[in-house]
């Protein structure tokens, strides 16, 4: 597979109307941590997984603690766990988070 791993995410902020800069994000199977990274200038991660991952259960954490203090907004929510399955190791998937001080939701993206 060419381009972006096999999971990828995009941080929306809700609240601010604008793409989520710097927000920590996690990625991690039940053996552990797969990969981390950090959203870039267009809320985006795009390199938090190989190419290739196994079936089974995975989570995304995202740090909205740390992004919600540098952006100088409140946070109900210190931390978004999104759970997930993947049956179809060579598949692409995209999970994107619209994120505010006091919601979110997710969705499986394109």
């Amino acid at each position: 597979m060419s381009g972006p791993g096999l999971v990828t995410t995009h941080v929306l902020d809700a609240a601010l109307g604008r793409p989520a800069a710097g927000v920590p994000v996690r990625l991690e199977s039940t053996d552990g941590t797969v990969g981390t990274s950090t959203t870039d200038v267009d809320g985006r991660a795009r390199d938090l997984a190989p190419d290739v991952l196994a079936p089974g259960t995975y989570r995304l954490f995202f740090d909205t603690a740390a992004y919600h203090a540098a952006s100088g907004q409140p946070s109900f929510y210190p931390e978004v766990c999104v759970t997930f399955t993947i049956s179809d190791p060579e598949q692409h998937l995209h999970v994107p988070l619209l994120l505010s001080p006091f919601a979110y939701s997710t969705y499986r993206g394109s």
